[in-house]
């Protein structure tokens, strides 16, 4: 398959690509990330979401330690071609390093973030 799509996408000037990751069947946000072109590139070849992760400054197979992969479904690009949106299988049920279903857990209430969702499993369980 040729890569001239990947010309199409708006990276930014370091390169990168913001990335939603959405439960496919219930429409939940559980993850923002970001892919350089490599990690676009392989996430369509191998099937599974890869990030760029810019505090290790290395390419992320979603998983590759928890084992909770995200299996893409379907992959769509915005107006702008500068954000794109991933809908996923989150494999597990977690997609975030806490051990909760959605990185985005917390919500400002009166003045202050609160926690309203639980963990569903211990992260010393996860990350030996």
């Amino acid at each position: 398959m040729s890569e001239a799509w990947l010309d199409e996408v708006n990276w930014t000037e370091d390169g990168l690509l913001p990335v939603i990751a959405q439960q496919h069947d219930t429409g939940r946000v559980v993850m923002f990330a970001w892919m350089n072109r490599e990690a676009l590139a392989l996430s369509v070849n191998e099937g599974f979401a890869v990030y760029w992760s810019r505090s290790r400054q290395r390419l992320w197979r979603k998983g590759e330690e928890s084992g909770h992969r995200q299996k893409i479904i379907d992959m769509q690009i915005d107006c702008d071609a500068d954000v794109l949106l991933l809908k996923i299988v989150q494999e597990g049920g977690i997609a975030c390093h806490t051990g909760r279903e959605s990185c985005f857990y917390r919500s400002l209430q009166q003045g202050t973030w609160q926690t309203i969702e639980p963990v569903l499993k211990d992260p010393k369980t996860i990350y030996k």
